[in-house]
């Protein structure tokens, strides 16, 4: 693993897969680093956010649109500067190749590498317990990981962490790093 290279390394799954204590740790690796939240994005919206559910409307997934297109942007810029990217978010379905290809960058020496958690729904639903704030109430877990395993696109290199501590899961994506280039 090169130090020097300029990447930006994206962590996806469901709700309580594990996306930010793996990131959060994954990122101390690095010598220059950042974790980011995308997520973040979501909660600075003070007045008229519109949260995603089973019957989400068109105006709440624009909303998450512009949330994934203000990471990504967030994330190249870091990228730009030198950093270790690593970022994480729920990116589900179809979405995910229109945010993999905005994380893209033409520069040489610039790198991708997309990691999917996705640990069974019922290790999800147990983290889930022991959290300091529950993520399931609309959804359930089984539900979406139905949809993470049947509509998102099979990009990068999908973990089944059910098993894996975080730092086992965090030697396995730096371990398989090039496997989840894309």
């Amino acid at each position: 693993m090169s130090t020097d290279q300029s990447r930006i390394i994206l962590i996806t799954g469901i709700m309580a897969s594990g996306k930010s204590t793996v990131a959060q740790h994954l990122a101390e690796q690095f010598p220059r680093s950042v974790h980011l939240r995308g997520d973040s994005f979501r909660r600075m919206i003070v007045k008229g956010r519109l949260d995603m559910g089973p019957d989400f409307s068109q105006a709440a997934f624009d909303q998450l649109r512009l949330r994934y297109q203000l990471a990504a942007t967030t994330a190249r810029m870091y990228r730009q500067a030198g950093f270790t990217v690593v970022y994480q978010d729920v990116i589900l379905g179809a979405i995910l190749n229109e945010v993999v290809e905005s994380l893209k960058s033409p520069l040489p020496g610039h790198s991708l590498h997309v990691f999917v958690l996705c640990p069974s729904p019922e290790i999800v639903a147990e983290r889930d317990k022991g959290r300091h704030k529950q993520a399931y109430s609309a959804w359930s877990p089984a539900a979406l990981d139905q949809g993470l395993r049947s509509e998102t696109p099979r990009i990068g290199l999908w973990l089944d962490t059910s098993a894996q501590s975080v730092d086992e899961t965090v030697t396995a994506i730096l371990a398989q790093l090039d496997q989840a280039r894309v």
